[in-house]
């Protein structure tokens, strides 16, 4: 979704709110918390929260006539999430959706009574999110993009497409639950390629450029970026070091391939997790519980390549590989 398109949702939605307050006074307005992890002008930020609000529509839920939504955009800043996360509890919503793995962990720790519905959230049973996928058994419930064994997956697809390297960095945001647990089973099973793996945090533009720089001076060397809302936030600058630096590199999300990255291997369906999401929403503002709403794992990933990204790199992209994917970019 474009951002006049997202604004004229919004904004419409907005100027009909007096108007379909006053025809549902009986009915009480229900809150709802959003706390999204990308700035407010990010198109990606803006294709989910529009696909998180046709959801509701479809629902029944009209913003401003029987339900009031709060939104906190954070630009993937550590700082700017634990405020986001102080202030919308602080209003008391019924229901409080979170987008990704870096916002879930600080909500948790500021509340374990207001019901949390989460999306692109990465092994929530492995980070304590929830006891388990089938009953998650506390205050939160929502929609997984993978868990941390698909790092062996992105090593292996990595020495695929690039079977020369024999180091590769691993950007990744130490702060949240997903850049440590990935790491860790990136370490584990880099041996079993014949990877040597470091890892770059991220906290600016500046520290990744260093880290990266830095790691790029070795030959035979690639890129595994982790998914982070820095991650997204810089995915740019991500890709224009790997082709400075001829880095072949793979990543979580097919947004990043689109723009300049070389491979991707992850969900197929993040607009999708956040449009369900509503669906959960609905659930528990009619009286369902998050501890009896299982979490629901994608069904499928999808691979994704650039090839012109490939033959900018110098890299013979094998037959087999190509007909794996589920888009090639030329």
């Amino acid at each position: 979704m474009k951002r006049r398109e997202f604004i004229t949702l919004l904004g419409g939605a907005a100027a009909a709110w007096p108007f379909a307050a006053r025809a549902q006074q009986d009915e009480r307005m229900r809150r709802v918390g959003v706390l999204m992890p990308t700035a407010a002008d990010d198109t990606e930020g803006q294709a989910r929260i529009a696909a998180f609000l046709q959801g509701l529509q479809q629902w029944g839920w009209t913003v401003g006539g029987n339900m009031r939504v709060d939104i906190r955009w954070t630009a993937g800043d550590a700082e700017r999430i634990r405020k986001a996360v102080t202030e919308i509890v602080a209003l008391a919503p019924d229901v409080i959706f979170a987008n990704t793995t870096a916002i879930v962990g600080p909500l948790l720790q500021a509340t374990r009574t207001v019901p949390i519905v989460f999306a692109v959230v990465a092994d929530p049973v492995g980070a304590g999110y929830v006891n388990s996928l089938a009953r998650p058994g506390g205050n939160a419930t929502g929609f997984t993009v993978f868990e941390y064994g698909i790092a062996g997956k992105w090593l292996e697809l990595l020495k695929q497409i690039a079977p020369g390297i024999t180091r590769a960095a691993v950007i990744r945001d130490a702060n949240i639950s997903a850049g440590l647990g990935l790491f860790g089973a990136i370490q584990s099973a880099a041996p079993s390629v014949g990877l040597e793996v470091t890892p770059v945090n991220m906290h600016d533009a500046t520290e990744i450029e260093t880290g990266v720089t830095a790691f790029a001076r070795s030959p035979q060397s690639g890129l595994i970026v982790l998914p982070s809302p820095l991650a997204v936030f810089h995915r740019d600058l991500i890709a224009r070091l790997a082709a400075r630096f001829k880095l072949p590199a793979i990543y979580p999300n097919h947004f990043f391939v689109a723009s300049g990255g070389l491979v991707s291997y992850g969900s197929d369906d993040l607009l999708g997790q956040n449009r369900r999401a509503a669906s959960y929403v609905d659930r528990i503002l009619k009286g369902e519980k998050p501890a009896d709403l299982p979490v629901q794992a994608p069904t499928k990933y999808e691979l994704v390549i650039n090839l012109k990204t490939a033959k900018t790199l110098g890299l013979d992209v094998p037959p087999t590989l190509l007909a794996r994917a589920d888009e090639v970019i030329e």
